[in-house]
């Protein structure tokens, strides 16, 4: 089966002002769209055609960039668009919480560390939040499409937040302020969704 653009739970201008209608449609339609088409002809009658894209990030061959580009952007975007939501952000609670104070000492500093990760990704690239095996929670940030699913580049784990700070995510609505992006999309985290990946990767 071929990869295929997921649909988004809401309209383009659901995330304003937060994110603004002309950025989503061109961020999901576009950007998007282009990794999944680029993904299904990279693995085109290869042994890759027909693994989940899970299995494809964690058994890849970090040499096979037309893989590792596509397949990191089609898995990357595919989670971003799950976690956002512009009515029901739910409240961090529960295990996750727990998680989330233990390893930072409060949500308030998670989402300074986590805000840190992002600003200092050098040029493109995303800032995560992964689970691992037992609970424990870790921030990291990978460049370009990577992931840390993906051998060997970062924090491991399962990623159960993602925010992507290529400047197309941003740049029609922020220009260079990507610090205001972030804040603004920590205002649209669904945190039911996080809590949902946490409890299902540990």
């Amino acid at each position: 089966m071929a990869f295929t653009l997921p649909q988004l739970g809401f309209d383009y201008n659901a995330l304003e002002p937060q994110i603004d209608a002309r950025t989503m449609e061109i961020h999901h339609t576009k950007h998007h769209n282009a990794y999944v088409t680029n993904l299904n002809k990279a693995i085109e009658g290869t042994a890759l055609e027909g693994k989940t894209i899970e299995e494809l990030m964690a058994g890849l061959d970090m040499g096979n960039m037309p893989v590792r580009n596509n397949g990191g952007g089609h898995y990357n975007h595919s989670l971003f668009w799950e976690i956002l939501n512009p009515t029901n952000k739910g409240y961090l609670t529960g295990p996750l919480r727990t998680a989330i104070e233990t390893s930072f000492g409060s949500k308030e500093q998670f989402e300074k560390d986590f805000a840190a990760a992002a600003t200092t990704r050098f040029g493109s690239g995303w800032a995560w939040l992964c689970a691992h095996k037992g609970g424990k929670v870790e921030i990291c940030s990978t460049p370009n499409q990577d992931n840390p699913l993906m051998p060997g580049t970062g924090c491991g784990g399962t990623p159960i937040l993602g925010i992507d700070v290529w400047e197309h995510a941003y740049y029609l609505n922020y220009q260079n302020r990507r610090p205001d992006y972030i804040q603004a999309f920590m205002d649209l985290i669904n945190w039911n969704v996080v809590e949902a990946r946490y409890n299902a990767a540990i």
